[in-house]
């Protein structure tokens, strides 16, 4: 049965020796492709531990390897003719004995992959960078990264602070303007992503509109 146009392009975008850009609204099966990409590059001998497949989340990554895991433990359980149909599907045809023995085997083999499939986030990646050279990248070997609930916790306790202080009035005056303490802590937030801006002191009017994109 020949494919329909979009899972043929599917089949074209998995193929594991071309070097593909692919383009997709959610939900139409970007992860899938991902996938079988990565169970194509193990059917053709890539070791598990090679392949490096990063994503955004940690939802997408997680989903990412249970997908995998599927597909890897279906091929090692049904029965060959049912296996060529599965492989074929994804565009891996006329397979030799060999091939189909091989097929079996992949689930064990990424189990028992040291450290496991390489299939994390971004910043699960830049951590393990930073963590291998961190003399390097001139941070320290002890550093924590800091999630998005830490950084706003910090950013409060900064601002209750800052409150308690000679800034109190300033910070009262600018709450009362913004609209209320979360507008602050919105407005902190910004400063500390424009930190390098603030480096320049005193910080011209004109460089600090621009930074925040303001007339």
């Amino acid at each position: 049965m020949k494919p329909d146009p979009a899972t043929a392009r599917q089949v074209q975008a998995s193929q594991p020796t071309r070097s593909t850009w692919l383009a997709a609204n959610a939900g139409s099966g970007k992860t899938r492709v991902l996938t079988d990409r990565v169970a194509r590059l193990l059917l053709r001998g890539a070791r598990p531990e090679q392949i490096l497949c990063l994503t955004y989340t940690k939802a997408a990554a997680a989903e990412m390897q249970n997908r995998l895991f599927r597909t890897l433990g279906a091929w090692a359980m049904v029965p060959d003719d049912e296996l060529r149909h599965k492989l074929a599907a994804l565009g891996e045809t006329d397979l030799p004995s060999r091939q189909l023995r091989r097929a079996r085997t992949l689930f064990a083999c990424a189990i028992e992959t040291p450290g496991g499939l390489q299939i994390q986030t971004i910043h699960a990646f830049c951590a393990r960078l930073l963590r291998r050279f961190p003399l390097e990248a001139g941070v320290s070997p002890q550093f924590v990264e800091m999630d998005e609930h830490d950084r706003g916790h910090l950013i409060d306790h900064i601002i209750h602070h800052m409150a308690e202080g000679k800034q109190g009035r300033l910070l009262d005056a600018l709450a009362t303007q913004l609209g209320g303490e979360d507008s602050l802590s919105k407005v902190m937030l910004q400063v500390v992503s424009k930190r390098e801006d603030f480096q320049q002191h005193p910080l011209p009017w004109p460089r600090l509109l621009e930074s925040f994109s303001l007339p």
